[in-house]
C-alpha cells in the first residue's frame, strides 16, 4: 500500500471513537489483577506471595481513596461529560463497583483457599478467630491483652450525652451492640446466665474502640503444636476481651469495621495567600472527608450495620462484606517475621556499585570523563547522595539547585543541602508540597531546609513539579562548569531499592545551560526564548513527542526504517494514542512495556495491528520511563520523568532528557530489550482487552529483573578487577 493509499485509508478512520479506548479506572483495575497474579502464582515463593497480596490491598485502599472519590464528587457536581472510553462518571461508578467487589472477592479467596494452608503446612498458624484458642493460648491471649492492649484502648458509648464518634479514614474499628446490666447485676459483678434474656431486655447502644495503630498487628503467642509459630491479630484479641471494656453492658455482639474516606485535597491556589498554610489545613481534612467505602466482617450483625452505614451515610453498593480480616496490608508486616527466610526470593541482589564510582572517587572527575549512567535498583543510589554530600562540602561549589517530589523519611539528601547552606553555598530547592500523600512529610523538610538558610520554592501555581533535576555550579580552573543529574525516579534513597528507575550524569554545557533555565523558570516564572537538549511540560514536551511518532509514520509510509519503542507507567492521553493509531496504520512497529493504566487497544483491525503491549509485574516496581525512536535509521533515545498522561504532559512540570553518548545508548537498549524478552515476569495486552503471562513454549525462560540484578554484579566486579590492574608497579631496571 503506498502513501497515498495509506492516507485514504485513514481518513477514512475516526481514530477518536470511544470504542478503540478502555476506560483509565477499569485499566487500573487489570494492573492491580496483574499484581495480584503474582499472589496467585504457585511458582512464587509463598512470602513473596503475601507481600503481592499486601500490595494489592494498598493500591486498592488509594485507589478508591483519590480515583473513586473524584468520580464521586463529579457525579454529585451534575459532571456528565464522558471520558475517552465514552463512560460517563456515573457509568464508571456502575461498572467500577461490579470490578472492585470481584477483586475484593478474589483477595481474600487467594488469601484462604492458598495461602493459609500453605501458611499452616510451613509452620505458620494465623488464628483466624479468637474462640479457635485453646486454653492455653487463651490464657495467654488475655494476660498480654490487660498488660498490653489494655491501657492503650478508648472505649467510645454513643448516646444522648454523647454523639457517633468521628471515625479516622483507615483506621480499624471494632463496633459492638451493647445493653446495659440490671442494677442488681452491676452490684453484683455478675453475668447474666441466660444469655438470651439478657439480650431481650433494655434498650442495645451502639460502642466502638478503635484498634489502635501505634500497636502491633500481628501478635505471636506460645504455641502448643512444636515447630509450629502461632500468631493472632490485634483486633482478634481486642474482639475476645471487649467485655473489660465496657464492665456494666453485656455485649450482645461485636465486629470490626473500616471505612475509606475521600482524600483528595481540594486546593485553591490562586486564593491561597500561602501555599504551605492551605496544605496543613487540608491534610487535616483528610482524616474526615466523606465516606466511600465501608468494609465489615462477612456474618455482621444487621442491626450493628444498619447503625454504622446510617450515620456514615454509606451506601449500600459501597459496603464490602469481607471473608477474612480487614486490611490485607498488614501481611507486609508478616514478611517480616523470623525463620521463614526458605520462602522468601533469594536470588535479587543488593544495589551493586556503580562501575567508576567505586572506592575512593572524586564524583566531579569521573563525570568530566563523560556521562554516567545508574540503572536503580541494581545499582546503587549512593552516588546521587554523594555527589550533593561532596557539592555540599567542596569549597569551589558555588550553587546546588534542586527538584524534591518525595524523599524518604530520614533523608541523606536533604541533610546535604541543609549543610551545603550552611556552609555558605547558594542552595535552592523546589519542594513539591502537592505530592499525594507526601504532603506532610514535605512540609517538614520544606520548614526545615528554610531554617537551614537555603532558598525554598513551593512550586508553580496550578502545576505539580514533578521532574526530578539537580544542578550543581562549580568554579574550576577554566571558569564556571555546571553538574547535572536528570533521573526518572524520586531523590528518594529509599525507594531507589524497590523502583527501576534511571538516571544519568552529565557536564554538557548545552544541558547545564538548560538546567540553569528550567530553576529560573521555576523561581522566576522566566521562561526562555529556546532549549538546547532538555524538553519540558507543559511547555511543549507533547509536542515534542507527536512530532516524534509523526516523523516515524512518514518514514513507515516512505518505506523507510520507523520503529518506536516506549517504557512507561501509563499511558492514558488521547492525543497520543490517536497519533499511536496513525502510526500503527502507516506501518510503524510499535512496542510499549506499560506497567500500569494502557488505555490504547490491541489488535484492532486497521488500527492497532501493529502495537503490541507488555507489562513487567516483578520483584521490583517498574517506574523508568524510556522513549526510543527509529528515525530512519539514526536512532534516538531519551529518559523522562513524565508518563503520557494528560496529568503529566499538560499539567506538571516534566523533564525529557536525550542520552547521546553511545555506550549509554546501548546499555538502555539492552534494559528495553531485556523487558521485551521477558517470559516470567511479563503479562502481554490481548485484543480482549485482558492480560495473559507470556506463553513460553518453545521460549527460553528469562526474567529481565533478575538477569538485571545479575548483569550489576558482575558489571561491578570487572570495573574493581579493572581498577586493581592499573594499581602502578614500578618496573625493575637492571644495568
Amino acid at each position: 500500500m503506498n502513501g497515498k493509499e495509506m492516507d485514504k485509508k485513514n481518513s477514512s478512520i475516526d481514530f477518536a471513537d470511544p470504542q478503540y479506548y478502555t476506560n483509565r479506572e477499569l485499566s487500573w483495575i487489570l494492573f492491580n489483577k496483574r499484581v495480584l497474579s503474582e499472589a496467585r502464582d504457585k511458582q512464587i515463593p509463598l512470602f513473596e506471595r503475601l507481600k503481592f497480596l499486601s500490595i494489592t490491598a494498598s493500591n486498592l485502599d488509594e485507589f478508591f481513596m483519590i480515583r473513586v472519590a473524584s468520580l464521586k464528587d463529579m457525579v454529585h457536581a451534575g459532571y456528565t461529560k464522558p471520558d475517552i472510553a465514552g463512560l460517563k462518571p456515573s457509568e464508571q461508578l456502575k461498572e467500577l463497583n461490579v470490578a472492585t467487589h470481584d477483586l475484593v472477592n478474589l483477595q481474600y479467596s487467594t488469601y484462604n483457599r492458598s495461602l493459609l494452608p500453605l501458611l499452616l503446612s510451613n509452620g505458620l498458624r494465623i488464628v483466624e478467630h479468637h474462640e479457635d484458642l485453646t486454653e492455653k493460648e487463651g490464657a495467654y491471649v488475655d494476660k498480654y491483652f490487660e498488660e498490653n492492649v489494655y491501657p492503650v484502648l478508648t472505649p467510645m458509648a454513643v448516646d444522648s450525652s454523647r454523639p457517633f464518634p468521628l471515625i479516622r479514614n483507615k483506621s480499624l474499628n471494632i463496633g459492638a451492640l451493647v445493653r446495659k446490666k440490671a442494677e442488681k447485676e452491676i452490684k453484683a459483678g455478675k453475668e447474666e446466665k441466660n444469655i438470651k434474656d439478657a439480650k431481650g431486655k433494655g434498650e442495645l447502644e451502639f460502642a466502638t474502640v478503635q484498634v489502635p495503630s501505634v500497636l502491633p498487628r500481628i501478635i505471636p503467642i506460645p504455641s502448643d503444636t512444636e515447630g509450629e509459630k502461632t500468631v493472632i491479630l490485634l483486633e482478634e484479641m481486642i474482639e475476645r476481651n471487649i467485655d473489660k471494656l465496657f464492665l456494666n453492658y453485656h455485649i450482645v455482639c461485636a465486629s470490626p469495621f473500616r471505612i475509606m474516606r475521600n482524600a483528595d485535597l481540594t486546593i485553591e491556589e490562586d486564593e491561597a495567600e500561602d501555599l504551605l498554610k492551605e496544605i496543613e489545613k487540608q491534610l487535616k481534612k483528610r482524616q474526615w472527608g466523606q465516606a466511600i467505602r465501608l468494609e465489615v466482617e462477612n456474618g455482621i450483625d444487621k442491626r450493628l450495620l444498619k447503625i454504622i452505614r446510617d450515620d456514615l451515610e454509606i451506601e449500600g453498593d459501597d459496603i464490602f462484606h469481607i471473608e477474612g480480616p480487614l486490611d490485607l496490608t498488614f501481611l507486609m508486616k508478616m514478611y517480616g517475621l523470623e525463620g521463614f527466610g526458605h520462602l522468601k526470593e533469594s536470588g535479587y541482589l543488593p544495589p551493586q556499585q556503580v562501575p567508576g564510582l567505586s572506592g575512593d572517587y572524586n564524583i566531579f572527575e569521573e563525570i568530566r570523563k563523560g556521562d554516567i549512567l545508574l540503572h536503580h535498583p541494581y545499582q546503587s543510589f549512593l552516588p546521587v547522595v554523594d555527589f550533593i554530600k561532596t557539592a555540599a562540602k567542596d569549597p569551589d561549589v558555588l550553587a546546588i539547585k534542586q527538584t524534591l517530589y518525595r524523599v524518604s523519611g530520614n533523608s541523606p539528601i536533604i541533610a546535604a543541602l541543609a549543610l551545603a547552606a550552611e556552609n555558605g553555598k547558594q542552595v535552592s530547592v523546589l519542594v513539591e508540597l502537592k505530592a499525594r500523600f507526601d504532603e506532610e512529610n514535605n512540609i517538614v523538610w520544606a520548614k526545615m531546609l528554610e531554617k537551614a538558610g537555603c532558598h525554598v520554592i513551593y512550586g508553580l501555581v496550578g502545576l505539580k513539579t514533578h521532574s526530578k533535576i539537580t544542578l550543581v555550579v562549580r568554579r574550576e580552573e577554566d571558569g564556571i562548569r555546571r553538574y547535572v543529574h536528570l533521573g526518572t525516579g524520586n531523590y528518594n534513597d529509599a525507594t531507589a531499592k524497590l523502583y527501576t528507575d534511571v538516571g544519568m550524569f552529565t557536564c554538557s554545557r548545552q544541558i547545564g545551560e538548560d538546567a540553569t533555565a528550567v530553576f529560573n523558570m521555576l523561581s522566576g516564572y522566566s521562561e526562555p526564548r529556546g532549549w538546547n537538549k532538555l524538553s519540558l511540560a507543559p511547555l511543549w514536551l507533547k509536542d515534542r513527542f507527536l512530532h516524534m511518532i509523526a516523523r516515524e509514520k512518514k518514514y513507515a509510509k516512505a518505506g523507510r526504517p520507523a520503529h518506536i519503542i516506549a517504557k512507561m507507567n501509563s499511558l492514558c492521553d488521547k492525543d497520543i494514542i490517536e497519533a499511536l493509531y496513525e502510526a500503527s496504520t502507516a506501518g510503524v512497529k510499535i512496542e510499549l512495556i506499560i506497567r500500569g493504566i494502557c488505555c490504547l487497544k490491541v489488535g484492532i483491525p486497521g488500527v492497532s495491528e501493529n502495537i503490541s503491549v507488555r507489562s513487567i509485574v516483578g520483584n521490583f516496581l517498574e517506574h523508568s520511563r524510556i522513549f526510543y525512536f527509529e528515525n530512519d535509521g539514526t536512532p534516538e533515545i531519551f529518559c523522562a520523568s513524565a508518563d503520557w498522561m494528560p496529568r503529566n504532559l499538560e499539567r506538571r512540570v516534566e523533564i525529557l532528557f536525550p542520552v547521546e553518548e553511545p555506550e549509554l545508548r546501548k546499555k538502555l537498549m539492552h534494559i528495553l530489550e531485556g523487558e521485551l524478552m521477558d517470559t516470567v515476569k511479563a503479562h502481554v495486552l490481548k485484543s480482549d482487552g485482558s492480560y495473559d503471562k507470556v506463553d513460553r513454549r518453545g521460549k527460553a525462560v528469562y526474567n529481565s529483573q533478575l538477569e538485571f540484578s545479575l548483569e550489576a554484579l558482575e558489571a561491578a566486579k570487572q570495573s574493581e578487577e579493572t581498577a586493581n590492574d592499573r594499581v602502578f608497579i614500578p618496573e625493575m631496571h637492571h644495568e
